[in-house]
């Protein structure tokens, strides 16, 4: 059964910030490799227990997208009573850590 893939506005405004700082707008490879992580962003919806847990206190998750050095995580929740991913931050893998704060 699929589940249903739910991008905060929180990430959204991450997917929008990552376009802008690619430049996907003026690059052919750039708007590949966007539209690659919103296809992998969007493949949650099979098998979203696929990517490990990044805590486990808060159940969340990471999606790893791109290569060395160009690694983004997805960070999202799964709701498996409601069949429903969250998607909570898309950030920089060499990025700090977030605080629980960072994800609301």
């Amino acid at each position: 059964m699929a589940y249903l893939v739910d991008i905060t506005p929180h990430a959204e405004r991450d997917l929008a910030r990552l376009y802008r700082q690619i430049n996907a707008e003026f690059s052919e490879a750039a708007m590949e490799w966007y539209l690659g992580i919103k296809e992998a962003i969007l493949s949650l919806e099979q098998h979203p227990n696929r990517c490990p847990l990044t805590r486990k206190k808060d159940k969340l998750r990471h999606l790893l997208y791109g290569h060395k050095p160009h690694i983004y995580r997805v960070i999202y929740r799964v709701s498996e009573k409601q069949k429903q991913v969250e998607v909570l931050r898309i950030r920089h893998g060499a990025r700090r850590r977030l605080k629980p704060s960072d994800l609301m």
